[in-house]
């Protein structure tokens, strides 16, 4: 049985969990501060639960609908479905569970979290689909992330701030432009196989400008969010760490050499995102 389980967590890639949540919990601790009184430890539970599930889901889903086309990408043919150590039967059985764990927990945080709840799951299911139709797949996936900090900010709230929807966009262009850098990998396979990514339809060249372009926009609301906030020396020095680690992966993947793309990929971005989070969170409470 324990070892099943790792083999869950394995499919589900459970580290990768590192980048979202820190954002959904800076996302809760903005709510918090914008409504004193109104922390509870159940409730930040709940948030968590909500995103392991949500997150769960997504991936599980994923790797269910992309069985036939891992098995034909040495990439990915090593992955728990097409190695059968773990049946598409089974992760479509989990993806289903999960989906609705994270349902039934948005019914105990709040009515606006649950009316939602369908929606976050549409959107983030859905991307598992959009390479096959549209380039844009990147953005899908940066949507999906995006909803971690505004989800959270739902959670204690029941509505929006400026602030929470300028982080959420930051999210967004944050990992569209990772993504794009990751998706190097699969860049003749996805050609050859009609798939659809940025690198596929404009080449490595282009793709690697295409996303530095959307980092540079990721740089500006980040500086927009700063300002918003009315931030102070903690916050404006977590944002520097966090565009300097967006910088590095641009110099450490060149057009002749993505050997590097795991470190920027999965590394890079973990660092970036709780270092990030851990200096916005701390400005919160050291300003309130």
């Amino acid at each position: 049985m324990p070892g099943k389980f790792v083999k869950y967590l394995s499919l589900v890639k459970f580290s990768h969990t590192v980048f979202a949540l820190p954002f959904a919990l800076l996302g809760f601790f903005m709510a918090i501060t914008d409504s004193p009184g109104t922390f509870n430890w159940a409730k930040l539970l709940l948030v968590v639960l909500c995103m392991i599930f949500a997150r769960n889901s997504a991936m599980a889903f994923n790797r269910y609908t992309d069985r036939y086309i891992d098995r034909k990408n040495p990439r990915t043919a090593n992955r728990e479905i097409p190695t059968r150590k773990i049946s598409a039967t089974g992760a479509l059985i989990f993806t289903i569970v999960n989906a609705l764990l994270f349902m039934w927990t948005t019914f105990f945080i709040n009515q606006t979290a649950f009316i939602l709840s369908p929606v976050a799951l549409l959107v983030i299911l859905m991307y598992s689909y959009t390479k096959r139709f549209t380039f844009l797949s990147h953005i899908i996936l940066g949507f999906g992330l995006a909803i971690a900090p505004s989800g959270a900010y739902i959670a204690v709230t029941e509505t929006l701030s400026r602030g929470v929807m300028v982080l959420s966009a930051v999210v967004l262009f944050w990992s569209a432009g990772f993504d794009i850098l990751y998706s190097l990998q699969d860049e003749e396979f996805d050609r050859t196989n009609k798939l659809f990514s940025i690198p596929a339809k404009y080449g490595r060249v282009k793709a690697l400008v295409i996303s530095a372009l959307i980092h540079f926009v990721c740089t500006g609301l980040l500086i927009t969010y700063n300002l918003i906030m009315n931030s102070g020396f903690i916050m404006w020095t977590g944002s520097a760490i966090f565009i300097g680690l967006l910088a590095y992966q641009h110099i450490i993947i060149k057009k002749d050499d993505i050997s590097r793309i795991n470190l920027a990929f999965g590394t890079l971005n973990g660092i970036a995102s709780v270092i990030f989070s851990a200096f916005a969170i701390t400005s919160l409470f050291y300003t309130a």
